[in-house]
């Protein structure tokens, strides 16, 4: 019973976000603006120029390929880190099993990167 006694106010602030969340929705429901809106206001307000095209341009997929292959590799740096400033005193306990964990999962993140630049996803013209 101890354990689940410490989970309660992790329950309790779940309950208040969800109750405040319903709560919010059904409010603005009930007092928000009701009726037909005109074709004009529903148009957006750019500067007092009446709006011309599409208001976003498309994003090339290598966009968001190489936003993740930078995710990646920048959770990397987070990962060596703490194990770069760690490694002395880790070194004196088990140096083998410390440098080889490092090397294969420096070798796994290579091998995906050879697989990007393969695939040419740092090519932004193609």
């Amino acid at each position: 019973m101890d354990q689940f006694s410490q989970y309660v106010p992790v329950l309790i602030l779940a309950l208040v976000a969800v109750g405040f969340s319903v709560g919010m929705l059904v409010a603005s429901a009930l007092l928000g603006k009701v009726g037909k809106r005109s074709k004009i206001k529903d148009t957006p307000y750019e500067c007092g120029m009446l709006p011309q095209g599409d208001g976003g341009t498309r994003m090339s997929v290598k966009f968001y390929l190489v936003a993740m292959l930078f995710i990646l590799f920048d959770i990397e740096v987070v990962f060596l880190y703490p194990w770069a400033v760690v490694y002395r005193d880790m070194l004196r306990d088990n140096a083998a099993l410390i440098y080889g964990s490092m090397v294969s999962f420096l070798g796994i993140l290579f091998v995906g990167y050879i697989y990007a630049v393969k695939k040419r996803a740092f090519d932004w013209k193609s």
